[in-house]
């Protein structure tokens, strides 16, 4: 089964396609042994199961799959199904990386950054973050802003933290659009901010969401504690 082929396989869902990637994965093609690892670590079409996923994960990664490297270094990292080992999330998101996987970079930044199974250094996560993003990695952009503007691993620049806020917030990504529109607010561009934080509450998830009207709930403006209601209906 070639790669297209599993491709137009998974469109039929995973209740259909699970036989198929089955007998693919057994036959030791990495891309099924990999959307397996995936659909039980989802729990898609099942129940969730996060022992299989990682012994698929685990299956692909002796093939050479870069994306099972940064999976396995998820398994680690969170402790599904294995006891959580930041050191050991540490080392496969670092050969993932190192192979060049945009998600990889961006969790390997994460750990030097809050030295968890890493000693901690943020020149390291700001290094990791910026290769991240020059693949497009729209978080990783958000969090170069973030290093800008707090001085992590760099010396504070907000002109370059509004650059990499905007940068991710076009990009789609809801941090980035809610630190673009704060960023624009601090700038007394209210029209602007506000456009941004609607976009931002748009598209977060429910729990993100709550968090970022809350925020705005406390913003002495009365429009934007009007927009804050609206999306805490």
């Amino acid at each position: 089964m070639s790669p297209a082929q599993l491709q137009a396989l998974l469109a039929a869902g995973p209740e259909r396609t699970r036989p198929w990637l089955l007998a693919a994965a057994e036959c030791g093609l990495a891309e099924a042994q990999l959307c397996l690892g995936r659909i039980r670590l989802d729990g898609q079409g099942g129940p969730r199961d996060e022992a299989r996923a990682l012994y698929w994960f685990s299956r692909a990664s002796q093939s050479g799959s870069v994306e099972a490297w940064n999976m396995l270094g998820r398994c680690h990292e969170h402790g599904w199904g294995t006891p959580a080992d930041p050191a050991a999330a540490a080392r496969w998101f670092a050969k993932a990386a190192e192979a060049g996987d945009a998600w990889a970079q961006y969790n390997l930044a994460h750990l030097h950054l809050n030295g968890r199974g890493v000693k901690r250094d943020a020149h390291e996560a700001l290094a990791w973050y910026r290769r991240a993003a020059d693949q497009g990695h729209v978080r990783a952009m958000n969090l170069i802003g973030r290093c800008y503007e707090q001085g992590w691993g760099v010396a504070p620049d907000l002109a370059a933290a509004r650059d990499w806020y905007r940068r991710s917030a076009e990009g789609g990504y809801f941090r980035g659009q809610f630190n673009h529109a704060s960023m624009l607010a601090a700038e007394v561009r209210p029209d602007e901010a506000l456009d941004w934080f609607a976009k931002a509450l748009t598209g977060a998830p429910a729990e993100s969401r709550a968090v970022m009207a809350d925020a705005l709930r406390r913003d002495p403006r009365p429009e934007v504690q009007a927009l804050a209601a609206v999306y805490s209906a």
